[in-house]
């Protein structure tokens, strides 16, 4: 059975930012996407010593399906939704469900 959703980091208020203005300014006009501002915005408040707001930032980009897979395999299936992770990419890469199930590839390093 699969646990219940929670709302996606996309949908819930932005964490503390650690980036200064001057370097947001500047990786805006340097053109990064939005998805390269939150693993910034991620980086930048890891180096600041705050873990909940770098989970928090990194939790509102679009991971890629490998990515989120060892992300599970680390931190649990329960870690990635409380964290509201978009795992649409790892859903169409592994298949629905993917999150409940036994991953084979890290089996044998369990």
């Amino acid at each position: 059975m699969t646990a219940p959703a929670t709302v996606p980091a996309i949908d819930r208020p932005l964490p503390k930012s650690y980036l200064t203005d001057a370097e947001r300014a500047q990786r805006l006009a340097e053109g990064s996407t939005e998805n390269a501002m939150f693993l910034a915005e991620s980086r930048a408040a890891g180096r600041a010593g705050d873990e909940d707001a770098s989970w928090a930032w990194l939790a509102r980009a679009e991971m890629p399906a490998h990515t989120l897979r060892f992300l599970k395999h680390r931190r649990g299936a329960e870690f990635i939704r409380e964290m509201g992770f978009d795992t649409t990419l790892a859903d169409q890469e592994f298949g629905e469900g993917w999150l409940d199930k036994e991953d084979p590839l890290f089996k044998r390093w369990a």
